[in-house]
């Protein structure tokens, strides 16, 4: 049986784990939003696994403490596939 992961069910997984990691936080959307300087609507698309920018997902990321994780994942793909970097 082949496991297909499709865009939507990751951006679905992403706003599930920003909703439980800000209720943990004890903040509300407009809360976090502000934190951010993001709006609330974005927050509660991003949530909802609607269309996000990489920004987003990266001020996101970063707030939860998943962007030097994610850094490292990138930089570890890039080492084992021998991939030159564009810069």
């Amino acid at each position: 049986m082949i496991d297909v992961i499709t865009i939507k069910d990751v951006k679905l997984q992403l706003g599930e784990m920003c909703k439980q990691h800000r209720k943990q936080a004890n903040l509300t959307q407009e809360e976090l939003a502000k934190l951010l300087v993001l709006s609330r609507f974005t927050i509660q698309n991003f949530e909802s696994g609607k269309n996000a920018t990489l920004d987003t997902v990266l001020r996101i990321a970063y707030h939860f403490g998943y962007l030097s994780t994610l850094h490292k994942m990138i930089t570890e793909s890039i080492e084992t596939a021998k991939i030159e970097p564009f810069y």
